[in-house]
């Protein structure tokens, strides 16, 4: 059976390739729903002169404790990181990237969200694999990648030791707070708890 639309494509690609035009690439549901979402500005000093691009996402309200960059360019949205730093709880003062790769079918597919800073946590192993319920079972479409980011700010103030993926970090939250706040102090000031060694994050 012929394929319509795909013949009409190749059509188009072949009329514009002999135009001497560059094809162009297709934006995926994904890309087009974050380039609605996110634009760049330049900010100013007072003299004029340009501090540096900074990522105003007009859907997108981040903490104050919460900054967002492109690794790859401005040209590739679909992978980012944020970059957050408690200003309450046990990680308080700690800063902690984590990397989203955003799949072309988003939203349909939640982000893989990965965390690159070596952390002491109940709720994320030492690899950076994350456990929060969004990511995972309770993602919907309707969500966002701001739902996300504010998840990932609720581990900080609240980590669980209910549902682990570190079962050591979550044991001692469960069991000695005092020595869990331990832990995470010499581990975000770079040093050894038990036999891994964190480093300084601080």
């Amino acid at each position: 059976m012929i394929k319509l639309f795909k013949v009409k494509e190749k059509q188009r690609e072949m009329s514009e390739n002999a135009n001497g035009r560059a094809p162009v690439k297709k934006q995926s549901a994904g890309e087009l729903r974050l380039h609605k979402v996110m634009e760049l500005r330049k900010f100013w000093l007072v003299n004029g002169e340009c501090i540096s691009h900074v990522i105003d996402i007009s859907e997108l309200n981040l903490p104050k404790t919460t900054t967002i960059s492109f690794p790859n360019g401005k040209d590739d949205l679909m992978n980012f990181e944020i970059t957050i730093r408690p200003d309450e709880g046990y990680y308080l003062g700690g800063i902690f990237v984590f990397t989203f790769q955003v799949s072309p079918v988003y939203p349909h597919e939640a982000p893989k969200v990965k965390c690159k800073t070596k952390v002491y946590h109940p709720n994320i192993d030492l690899e950076g694999n994350v456990c929060l319920n969004i990511l995972r079972e309770d993602w919907k479409p309707v969500l966002n990648i701001n739902t996300i980011i504010y998840g990932l700010n609720h581990l900080f103030t609240q980590p669980n030791h209910e549902d682990p993926l570190n079962h050591d970090a979550a044991a001692v939250l469960r069991d000695n707070p005092k020595m869990f706040e331990s832990n995470v102090r010499r581990a975000m000031a770079g040093g050894y708890v038990g036999q891994t060694f964190f480093h300084r994050c601080m």
